[in-house]
């Protein structure tokens, strides 16, 4: 038999997995009494595009490559593309609404808007997860897509702070959600061994989203001014969602609704410290994706109009930093990846006091894209590591979502509290302090990483962790 495969005892009602249980097919000996989702039927059902995953006989084993494997990868993608890639677009918000153009307030006022945003998308994913698990795969995609679409033709309209924080906020960030999680629970069930070259390549998604989109917003912005510079946005999503919509298909789904909340995780020691270190990481990593492009044009390092450009920089840096360390991860183990990732990240972020050149802010930028990749792309690797019982990872990973959005609300507005804790004029604003507060957080989280390195892997080196 395949290692990769479980025997076939269960019912046609059981024959179907998503991501919370699809990661079972690492597990050969696991039996029914562990609640486990037997494995995928074979991938030529898949391709009949039924309105719902078919009965069939158990023993499939996961494709781990093909036509149709590497089109849910490219449909992932561009749910990355119009999820993250959104998200992390808003550092040109940030600076455009700095300008007091559309509406005035201040910094930590603003960043509430993209931390709001961030926070729905991690927070929606894990909410809706029983809906996924029920088959609503295409229900969820089309209500997401509209809501991403719907915010930014809503957003076209906005002239005060509370309106743009419930469009861009709310809107964009709860349709952002509802893809999130069709976005990273189908891939387990299309591959096992390159699973985080998969995960890695559509989470790339993100960073091209990043880079594409704030270019957009910029050079719109001057030629057909805001309002029609977010409404050619939401028509770019509109397009580039209609692929996931034609190419992705659930192939199987699990034998039993996932729970919302698992209460042992809360005991779980390896899993919460964990989460207690992407915490941290997301502050650190959302105080600089928030402030650097307005860094750049506060302090005078770059003109106004490249410090627009910084955020696609960032992004670029960050399309090899969510390819290649999960990649990596598969031949040496995520948390020997993760770890120094995160200590790299709060070197980054301490450099940015010895900047004083466009040429030295750059090279930073590209470095801090490169390193925070790893923050979007290989926790969901990890929590299935740390996972005894694969029919609790889609719960685990929701709540493990969940609560990193804590540190992107303490990133954003913390950042910016503390950027203007001495006034609201640039002469004034502590960029110290603000870098100084990312960068700490961010060697933390790397400190608990190795924390739980040391935990899982001992002190040796040459262990796959």
């Amino acid at each position: 038999m395949d290692p990769q495969q479980v025997p076939s005892h269960h019912s046609s009602e059981d024959e179907k997995i998503d991501a919370s249980s699809d990661k079972e097919l690492h597990h050969p000996t696991m039996t029914d009494g562990e609640k486990g989702a037997p494995p995928v039927e074979a991938a030529a059902a898949a391709d009949s595009n039924p309105p719902a995953p078919p009965a069939g006989p158990h023993g499939g084993s996961v494709p781990n490559g093909g036509t149709q494997a590497w089109l849910q990868v490219l449909g992932s993608w561009m749910l990355f593309f119009n999820t993250w890639g959104i998200l992390n677009t808003f550092g040109v918000y940030q600076t455009y609404y700095e300008s007091g153009d559309l509406f005035q307030t201040s910094s930590s006022d603003i960043s509430w808007i993209g931390s709001i945003q961030s926070l729905m998308v991690l927070l929606i994913g894990a909410l809706i997860g029983p809906f996924y698990d029920r088959g609503h795969f295409r229900v969820l995609l089309i209500a997401g897509s509209f809501g991403v679409v719907f915010g930014h033709m809503m957003l076209s309209l906005c002239h005060t702070f509370w309106q743009t924080l419930l469009a861009q906020g709310f809107v964009v960030g709860i349709g952002g959600g509802l893809l999130f999680v069709p976005a990273v629970a189908i891939l387990p069930t299309y591959f096992s061994t390159k699973l985080g070259l998969a995960m890695g390549l559509a989470a790339s998604g993100s960073s091209m989203g990043g880079i594409i989109y704030p270019i957009m917003f910029y050079k719109l912005l001057s030629e057909v001014g805001f309002a029609w510079a977010v409404r050619i946005l939401g028509f770019t999503a509109l397009a580039t969602l209609m692929v996931p919509l034609a190419v992705m298909r659930m192939r199987a789904k699990p034998s039993r609704v996932r729970a919302m909340i698992d209460v042992t995780a809360l005991t779980d020691g390896p899993y919460m410290l964990f989460v207690g270190g992407c915490l941290l990481g997301f502050i650190g990593l959302y105080d600089a994706i928030f402030y650097f492009s307005f860094f750049g044009q506060a302090t005078g390092i770059t003109d106004a109009s490249m410090s627009f450009y910084l955020v696609p920089i960032l992004n670029a840096g960050s399309v090899f930093g969510r390819t290649l360390p999960n990649a990596l991860s598969d031949k040496v183990g995520p948390l020997n990846v993760i770890v120094p990732g995160a200590f790299m990240v709060g070197i980054v972020l301490f450099c940015n006091l010895a900047v004083h050149n466009t040429g030295g802010l750059v090279v930073n930028i590209l470095a801090f894209g490169f390193f925070s990749g790893i923050f979007i792309a290989l926790p969901p690797v990890v929590f299935v590591g740390l996972t005894k019982d694969k029919s609790r990872i889609g719960t685990r990973i929701g709540m493990g979502m969940a609560m990193f959005g804590l540190g992107v609300l303490a990133g954003g507005p913390g950042g910016g509290g503390i950027l203007q804790r001495n006034g609201s004029e640039n002469s004034e604003l502590d960029w110290t302090g603000t870098w100084v507060f990312g960068g700490v957080c961010s060697l933390a989280s790397g400190v608990v990483f190795l924390i739980l390195r040391i935990w899982k892997g001992g002190f040796k080196l040459m262990v796959k962790c």
